[in-house]
């Protein structure tokens, strides 16, 4: 079986040789001057307007932070609604078919449809990043819920409790968490995110990366990229050190 598998994953691989345009490679080697002369200017970064670079990078973060919040009240609901062991599959089925096309449309399709409805600026980006990221955070909060030990729901129960008693006081305290640690990890992915949608005028930070692209500043994007990196260097820290407190 694991010959078949692996079989697949190796015949697949070939088969997109051509797809993928893989004979291009060459290319990195025979148009390395061109490289040079790009890595140049991203090796001299011009951080004149730091101030500016460290504002926008804190609006990206804020924008990060509260697309996350927003998401995770969203994939409570809908997490709990998903689970096996908690719903009927009346409510189960449609409900991860929902979760489903929550994940399955970019951020930047998402972004796009709430440019339309609320204009420019942050807040369409921190309406992409709560739908997507709700739609992620809901699957793996439905995953979380199914593995729980069934023993204190049962006694729970056994005390008379209602549906809502039962989740309350035997579910959530098994995944709280876990649950935690996933929206963590979300929020680090969701900094990330939040720049790439500075390209429809979400604001933040990326919006500056791309204005600076556009118009061939490389020193400028340069110090931006670091601005970033060491932004989500710190990001990371910290969920880390949070989550490690959750063990």
């Amino acid at each position: 079986m694991d010959l078949l598998v692996w079989g697949g994953v190796v015949l697949l691989l070939l088969i997109s040789v051509g797809p993928v345009e893989l004979r291009r490679l060459p290319l990195l080697f025979s148009n390395s001057a061109n490289m040079q002369t790009f890595g140049h200017s991203f090796l001299h970064p011009d951080f004149g307007d730091w101030k500016i670079y460290v504002a926008s990078m804190w609006l990206t973060i804020q924008m990060a932070l509260w697309g996350t919040l927003l998401a995770v009240l969203l994939a409570v609901p809908l997490g709990l609604a998903a689970a096996r062991n908690v719903s009927p599959p009346w409510i189960q089925q449609p409900v991860r078919r929902v979760l489903d096309l929550l994940r399955a449309v970019p951020d930047l399709v998402m972004g796009t449809m709430f440019l339309v409805a609320v204009g420019l600026g942050p807040f369409t980006g921190v309406l992409a990043l709560a739908i997507n990221t709700g739609g992620v955070l809901g699957k793996l909060f439905s995953e979380a819920v199914e593995t729980i030990d069934p023993r204190p729901v049962e006694g729970v129960r056994a005390t008379g409790a209602t549906g809502l008693q039962q989740i309350a006081w035997g579910v959530i305290p098994q995944v709280a968490p876990l649950w935690t640690s996933y929206a963590l990890y979300r929020f680090e992915s969701n900094a990330r995110s939040a720049t790439v949608l500075g390209l429809i005028g979400a604001g933040g930070i990326g919006q500056l990366l791309f204005d600076s692209l556009n118009a061939f500043k490389y020193s400028a994007t340069a110090a931006i990229v670091i601005v970033i990196i060491v932004a989500v260097s710190l990001i990371d820290l910290l969920s880390q050190a949070m989550r490690s407190r959750l063990i």
